[in-house]
């Protein structure tokens, strides 16, 4: 019997993806492929298309948590959230330009990020490891991005597609967590100066370090574990937003703020003729 890495739908789910991303046109749904609620099958093919980038040259930096609301969860019929992979092309310093023709769809969300001292690698993690282990945190925005047409995911479509990532842009102003209550994390994203999005650090699994624990404790069980270095995007504090062109900027109450310049326009906004 073959593996599941192995299997013709895991291929075709890949390829589907892959395919674009290439061209720039969103592709139908790959739960047709997968079904709505294997898991494993998703993180395998998700496994392919990083494999696929470091073959390519680039390298990992870090992970990302997705469906951290409790509404998205709903939304999706899933009750945890998942995962995706950060690689080194991915990465924007605060107010760098980003061009928005590299991506299909993207949306803007406010997060936490957190810059790891050592490693994490235990299936038993809770929170006070991840305190322990965090050397950081920056204030983030991340650009979500789906090669999926529409945005018509499932779980399974998004953990296939690297838990939807595009890119993410990072604070230059590192903050200790000694003291500092993330649950209580005020966040405003503005577009524009008019703001688009609220939220806090409750919002995101409760806490920012209960959803980076959640993440230690899945990748470890399975053989993939937090290292020293990483930089681990904790989840959204408020509602994602579509980005295009202009200025946003998040604001973290005692973590300062990050800016997101957009130009362009995506390449995938125009769903018509999507790829099967």
């Amino acid at each position: 019997m073959t593996g599941i890495h192995d299997s013709d739908a895991v291929r075709l789910a890949d390829e589907r993806l892959r395919l674009a991303a290439e061209s720039g046109r969103p592709c139908a749904p790959v739960r047709d492929l997968l079904g709505e609620t294997d898991q494993d099958a998703a993180y395998a093919v998700q496994s392919l298309g990083i494999a696929r980038r470091l073959d390519e040259g680039r390298r990992v930096v870090g992970r990302k948590i997705g469906l951290t609301s409790p509404a998205v969860q709903t939304q999706l019929g899933v009750d945890s959230p998942d995962y995706g992979v950060l690689l080194d092309d991915m990465m924007f310093a605060d107010r760098e330009p980003i061009d928005l023709a590299r991506f299909l769809q993207p949306r803007a969300e406010a997060e936490v990020a957190f810059v790891l001292g050592s490693d994490l690698d235990s299936p038993t993690t809770h929170v006070a490891d991840v305190i322990r282990a965090t050397e950081f945190v920056l204030p983030a925005i991340e650009v979500v991005d789906s090669r999926v047409a529409g945005w018509d995911i499932r779980i399974t479509d998004t953990i296939a597609d690297n838990a939807s990532s595009g890119a993410v842009v990072l604070g230059t102003t590192p903050r200790r967590l000694d003291g500092f209550d993330l649950t209580a994390l005020g966040m405003t994203l503005d577009r524009e100066g008019r703001p688009v999005s609220t939220g806090s650090g409750a919002a995101c699994l409760g806490s920012p370090v209960i959803a980076v624990a959640w993440l230690a404790r899945e990748v470890a069980r399975r053989g993939q574990p937090l290292r020293a270095g990483e930089v681990i995007l904790s989840g959204a504090l408020g509602p994602m937003v579509d980005a295009t062109a202009g200025v946003y900027r998040a604001r973290l109450d005692g973590l300062g703020e990050v800016r997101a310049d957009f130009f362009g326009t995506a390449s995938g906004t125009s769903t018509e003729g999507a790829a099967a």
